[in-house]
């Protein structure tokens, strides 16, 4: 598997979750957030929480996109730098 199918496979899995998180995000504002059983209340998720991924799930979905469409994943390079006296 090259590089390229590697950057689309990681970019079809950010798909994927981002329109998880986006029904989440749908379902908590519909209501969904919490329920009660018997005296037990409850929560399945936050919004903060939820939005706060979406965020960060559509960052990384945009860096791949970038990454595919310059063909370079590797856009940060370590440089290591020797300071010699001589």
């Amino acid at each position: 598997m090259g590089q390229r199918e590697r950057i689309q496979a990681r970019l079809d899995i950010v798909n994927q979750r981002l329109e998880m998180y986006y029904k989440a995000e749908a379902a908590i504002l519909e209501g969904a957030q919490s329920y009660q059983f018997g005296s037990r209340q409850i929560t399945r998720a936050t919004l903060p929480g939820v939005q706060a991924e979406i965020r960060e799930l559509e960052r990384r979905k945009a860096e791949l996109e970038t990454a595919l469409a310059s063909g370079n994943s590797d856009k940060r390079k370590a440089v290591r730098v020797l300071f010699r006296d001589l």
